[in-house]
């Protein structure tokens, strides 16, 4: 999470609003009254601030009219928050379900300790994935069964490859067989064609990404 946190007071206008999200460069500010959170004010609450009343007036006239209007006529008086316990992948689904862009997190005496958004959710992914490190990743679908995993590793580390991340999953996979995403590092290039073939015998190849070179191959299944 994020734990620079910048806030509102319920009683802030609306000016004040636009001006701290465009100072931070943040897409949203929690609303605070007396030390606790009460609500969510998004920069596109800020963007619909009656628009429609205030277009045909001059801009000295618009800035007077959004600064008459408070923070806490437009927020979202149903903040959504998690506790830091939660992993990052709950928060996640909250965003996701809600279709939102960020949650704050709450400790246990009410006050705010940071905020989770996509952009810190993309960047625990891009970090678990290991991308920054570059190398190859390969596409498999492998056998849903104990060591399925470990005999791809195995063949992988005999060419020389450094695993530097396996990601798995059995959503949109054939039952009994499970996705599994792994990147390594290490392999001189002129032993991948080995291996590569090696991976197509042992499991069903969806694609490999060679980072440093910028090869990118994408395989069809043959059930022949």
């Amino acid at each position: 999470m994020s734990t620079d946190v910048i806030t509102i007071n319920v009683n802030g206008s609306m000016i004040d609003a636009l001006k701290l999200l465009k100072q931070h460069n943040i897409r949203m500010l929690p609303v605070m009254e007396k030390g606790k959170l009460v609500g969510i004010l998004s920069d596109l609450d800020v963007k619909r601030v009656s628009v429609s009343d205030t277009v045909p007036l001059d801009i000295h006239k618009l800035f007077y009219v959004i600064s008459k209007i408070k923070v806490g006529e437009m927020m979202n008086k149903v903040p959504f928050s998690v506790p830091p316990d939660y992993t990052v992948e709950e928060a996640a689904e909250i965003l996701l379900r809600n279709e939102i862009s960020g949650v704050h997190v709450i400790d246990h005496q009410g006050k705010i300790v940071g905020v989770n958004t996509e952009t810190d959710i993309f960047k625990v992914l891009i970090s678990l994935t290991g991308l920054r490190k570059r190398g190859i990743q390969f596409g498999l679908q492998v056998e849903d069964r104990p060591g399925s995993i470990k005999e791809v590793t195995d063949t992988v580390r005999r060419y020389g490859g450094r695993i530097i991340s396996i990601l798995s999953s059995d959503e949109r996979a054939p039952k009994g067989y499970q996705k599994v995403y792994i990147r390594t590092h290490g392999i001189e290039r002129g032993k991948l064609p080995r291996l590569r073939e090696e991976l197509k015998e042992k499991t069903y190849m969806s694609y490999m990404v060679d980072h440093r070179e910028n090869i990118r191959e994408l395989y069809e299944r043959s059930d022949s």
